[in-house]
């Protein structure tokens, strides 16, 4: 039975989409494949969970809905707040949710659909 599932985003362009995600969720980075030169594959460290970045020049980026990553944040205001600096975009606001929830729908620089979740 598998331990870990590790969502793996393949982008175009690696360098953007490792800093929205650096600058978003101060996400530290674990891994680096090759360890010189222009990188194939960054981990990340998100709080217990792990977030893989790899690179592909011939990935073109599609239309929002195939995946969807919610990832919890400590405060969904501060965070939904860095998304436009970071190249990505929030269309609204952050909404309460009947299961105790505050989320806040957003989309990567690639248009990959992110929920930031918070407790409340």
């Amino acid at each position: 039975m598998p331990a870990t599932i590790r969502p793996i985003i393949v982008t175009r362009d690696l360098d953007r989409l490792l800093a929205f995600y650096t600058g978003l969720l101060g996400a530290t980075e674990t891994m680096r494949f090759p360890d010189d030169g222009p990188a194939f594959y960054v981990g990340l460290q998100v709080g217990d969970s792990e977030l893989g970045l790899s690179s592909d020049g011939s990935v073109v980026p599609g239309e929002p809905g195939r995946m969807l990553l919610s990832i919890e944040v400590d405060d969904v205001d501060t965070a939904l707040s860095r998304v436009p600096a970071l190249g990505g975009a929030a269309p609204g606001p952050a909404n309460d949710m009947p299961w105790g929830q505050r989320v806040a729908h957003v989309t990567d620089p690639d248009g990959n659909v992110v929920n930031l979740t918070q407790t409340t």
